[in-house]
């Protein structure tokens, strides 16, 4: 049976796409057909032009990407805090580093290469809001992917080389063909898409119709006077 495939773009560096990662996942975890459901991380990149490190904290991108004060970043990233607290994430936005995500990216399709794409999409995203991780750093990043169980001297290789970059470009040019224009988005066997960290109902509810449309109910057989069949009043007990 072929399985029902379900594409996520995102980035490292997007807190919603955190939250929408568990969400969905959540979701999942309760879907009886989850094992026929084939999950693939997409590359987006929010800020290409960033740089690779800094010492820049999030918050002051913020206020200056929505033209707001750096305390009111602060306090809409304090309300992101206690909605990833509700799904078990712990932001920390006041140690969190602005930086370029594009290696994190490429060492996501590596992880897809030993069936671990989404643990690796999971250990970049919590090192990043959750311990202030610099996301563009080499040496953070061979120790961390290295600690899901991909050997760090391949991480180190594919660092050095420029191994995985169309990977991640073929993904950003698929986003722009589907007209994505913000993260999280989901795209079930690219007939449903989803928008955003949608709550956890709206998950639920798609996956179960994108499965129901995809393989539906065949009817084999009319019912007849012969056919072995109880109809109502017909087997009284």
């Amino acid at each position: 049976m072929q399985k029902m495939q379900v594409e996520i773009w995102s980035d490292v560096a997007c807190p919603w796409c955190y939250i929408g990662k568990r969400r969905f996942e959540t979701a999942l975890a309760e879907f009886k057909h989850r094992d026929q459901v084939e999950v693939i991380w997409r590359s987006y990149q929010l800020d290409p032009e960033a740089p690779r490190t800094s010492d820049i904290k999030v918050s002051e991108i913020v206020a200056k990407k929505y033209g707001i004060s750096t305390e009111q970043a602060m306090e809409a990233n304090a309300r992101i805090t206690e909605m990833g607290a509700q799904v078990g994430i712990e932001y920390h936005f006041e140690k969190t580093l602005f930086g370029n995500t594009f290696n994190a990216h490429r060492l996501i399709h590596l992880g897809a290469k030993h069936n671990l794409q989404g643990a690796v999409k999971e250990r970049l995203m919590k090192a990043y809001f959750t311990e202030g991780a610099a996301i563009g750093d080499t040496e953070l990043l061979v120790q961390v992917v290295s600690e899901v169980g991909i050997d760090a001297d391949e991480v180190r290789a594919v660092l050095d080389s420029d191994t995985y970059a169309d990977e991640v470009r073929a993904d950003v040019q698929r986003a722009r063909l589907f007209g994505i224009q913000g993260v999280p988005f989901f795209a079930i066997d690219e007939t449903y898409g989803i928008s955003g960290a949608q709550p956890l109902e709206v998950f639920r509810e798609v996956l179960v119709k994108a499965w129901t449309e995809a393989h539906p109910l065949i009817n084999i057989g009319a019912a007849s006077q012969d056919a072995g069949i109880c109809e109502d009043g017909s087997c009284s007990i």
